[in-house]
């Protein structure tokens, strides 16, 4: 195997959908609660859409939600649509629905993206405040979240850092707003350099949509620009992919199913 962009990553193949977000939610759990035993608390950047969707519903039920520490773990988000925060495409909204609203966390340790404010730079320079001053850092500082959960779309996307979006330059602010040329909308989002000071990067990817891009990851070196999700390495953390087998469908045979 070459040496890869990804290479020092840990991959885990799942089955499908099903088997990868248990998986996914068996690490995160332990992950949490081991982190909240060491330092007191755990804080996380959560992601939108249906693969971690699956994840929220499983780590709000059962072994996983009485096993958690709630009560020490501070919820922020990675990028939020620029709507209300009761509207259906909110990322704030569907997390609410399958995790918050079913475990038992401090209202006060859930700090969601005013993304429905109509200046929407106004609103990711608040949000960053809020970031500092939960971080208790000012000037060139940048936060250490305890990890990170990120999609990866089918045209390389994270977060909503897109194709040839002007965050993904973003040296200074850790909170950008950004305009989605081929949506034709605005949304917040953390910056490339938020994500990679985190402890741990978790890349969650499934079906054969997806196939593509990540035959691309696992055989083709790196390259500027190529697709943002390969802009997220963390400096001194873990970078992890959970995929299901139709997301490696396309990749080399060392991609297969794992344990």
């Amino acid at each position: 195997m070459k040496a890869n962009w990804y290479k020092g990553s840990e991959i885990v193949v799942a089955h499908d959908l099903e088997d990868l977000c248990e998986r996914a939610a068996v690490r995160v759990a332990q992950y949490i609660t081991n982190r909240v035993q060491a330092s007191g608390r755990a804080a996380i950047a959560l992601s939108g859409g249906t693969t971690p969707r699956r994840l929220y519903e499983r780590l709000a039920t059962g072994k996983y939600g009485q096993a958690i520490p709630w009560g020490h773990v501070y919820l922020f988000w990675g990028d939020e649509r620029c709507v209300p925060p009761d509207h259906p495409d909110s990322n704030y909204k569907m997390a609410y629905d399958t995790l918050i609203s079913k475990i038992p966390i401090p209202k006060e340790n859930v700090y969601r993206m005013p993304a429905e404010r109509s200046d929407h730079v106004e609103a990711a320079l608040e949000y960053e405040k809020r970031m500092r001053m939960f971080f208790g850092l000012s000037g060139d500082g940048w936060p250490r979240f305890d990890f990170v959960l990120l999609g990866i779309g089918a045209d390389g996307h994270t977060a909503s850092l897109f194709p040839g979006s002007s965050a993904l330059a973003e040296k200074k602010q850790w909170v950008a707003a950004t305009y989605i040329e081929k949506l034709k909308v605005y949304r917040l989002t953390l910056t490339p350099e938020v994500f990679n000071c985190s402890a741990q990067v978790i890349f969650m990817a499934a079906g054969k949509e997806k196939a593509p891009v990540m035959k691309d990851l696992f055989m083709v070196e790196r390259r500027s620009n190529r697709y943002p999700f390969q802009e997220i390495r963390p400096h001194e953390g873990e970078l992890i992919f959970f995929l299901d087998q139709a997301a490696c469908s396309l990749s080399p045979p060392f991609c297969k199913v794992s344990g």
